[in-house]
């Protein structure tokens, strides 16, 4: 079989390398077509492997904790679609019908997830109604699967998830409204387990945010930025730049409160590290304590309402003159182990400073100093 599919993989590149300008228009778009139908067939047996990966216990046996760090290591690919990945193996195995409409071609990967979690909604609604018997469950289940996978041939996963949430009405419409409840309230809590909020490392300059919030949590965010969201005179920003305007003004408004809890035991702060060229007397880019980079006229910005702390650094990028010794590691002594481990200092570590703690290397019951020497950031 890795035969076959390493075949399949230079067969694919080779494709994709070749000239595509003889093609007839109508040959494009039957090309596109098929190249997609082999991509969820390739994704299909992606999610098999993975499947089979789990069942065997090889991401435990291979040091992971679970099975999306396994695959982000093997893979070498980022956590969403790693997660993503996992989680599509993990519900599919238990929707068989869904991943086998995957299988013959009749849904892509999305509209296989989403009837597959439609399913396992469904019937967990339906197992808390005593007036429906497992058959009939198990009926309409069935019912249910097969009218999403008919309907996948003209509706996107995104459609397919909204008629899902409905679909009761449709398969069984004497328990809907019950069945709707109950459904409701099982969403509601699943949504607080399932919030998240991520910010992506910054490429070209931008950092990307993402995360997911209940129906409840979600209100509260638009009650705090709709008020800022308003477009002034003249104002050109799109409703999306307003929205993420709006949003660091809230933030700039909780750090001017003084009541957020310390970080690292000192105060909320940005920290930021710039160069500064004495003989030029100029400022040169900066690092923010998460390691991303600013031009200097973001740095000017930023000190017009902002404490300034100097340090003073070796050539070698050593933190010189950090005060005196303490035994819990704050103040200075934690803004030079920032300065100068710029976040974990374990091998192929990612986390920023802030996500840090002072660890000694030496202990201090074994004698070992509170000093920068004898600490690094872990």
């Amino acid at each position: 079989m890795l035969a076959a599919v390493q075949q399949l993989g230079q067969d694919a590149a080779k494709l994709a390398a070749a000239p595509l300008w003889p093609l007839a228009d109508d040959e494009v778009a039957d090309c596109l077509q098929a190249a997609h139908r082999l991509e969820q067939a390739a994704a299909a047996l992606q999610i098999r492997l993975v499947q089979q990966a789990t069942a065997r216990g090889l991401p435990a046996r291979q040091g992971q904790r679970t099975t999306t760090g396994w695959l982000r290591a093997r893979l070498t690919i980022d956590p969403i679609p790693a997660r993503r990945l996992a989680e599509r193996a993990d519900v599919l195995h238990r929707q068989p019908e869904a991943e086998q409409a995957l299988l013959d071609g009749l849904v892509d990967v999305p509209q296989a997830a989403v009837i597959a979690a439609t399913g396992e909604t469904v019937a967990a609604g339906l197992a808390e109604l005593d007036e429906v018997s497992a058959a009939e469950a198990g009926r309409i289940v069935q019912q249910a699967t097969t009218t999403l996978i008919d309907m996948a041939g003209r509706l996107p996963a995104y459609q397919l998830r909204r008629v899902g949430e409905r679909i009761l009405a449709h398969v069984a419409p004497h328990i809907a409204e019950r069945a709707d409840e109950i459904a409701l309230a099982r969403q509601e809590a699943r949504a607080h387990q399932a919030r998240a909020f991520t910010l992506s490392a910054p490429v070209d300059g931008l950092v990307r945010l993402s995360g997911t919030l209940g129906v409840e949590d979600a209100a509260l965010v638009h009650a705090a930025l709709d008020p800022l969201c308003a477009p002034g005179p003249e104002d050109e920003r799109r409703p999306a730049q307003r929205r993420a305007d709006a949003l660091v003004d809230v933030c700039r408004l909780a750090l001017r409160t003084g009541e957020l809890p310390d970080s690292g035991g000192e105060p909320t702060q940005l920290t930021v590290t710039v160069a500064y060229d004495p003989l030029a007397r100029a400022l040169g880019a900066a690092a923010t304590d998460s390691g991303a980079r600013l031009p200097a006229q973001a740095v000017r910005r930023l000190a017009c309402d902002a404490r300034i702390l100097p340090a003073v650094l070796g050539g070698a990028g050593h933190v010189l003159d950090v005060g005196r010794s303490h035994r819990l590691v704050t103040g200075p002594l934690r803004r030079a182990l920032s300065l100068r481990d710029r976040g974990c200092a374990f091998p192929d570590c990612d986390r920023p400073p802030r996500w840090t703690d002072a660890h000694h290397i030496t202990a201090r019951t074994a004698g070992g100093h509170t000093s920068l020497d004898n600490h690094r950031s872990h």
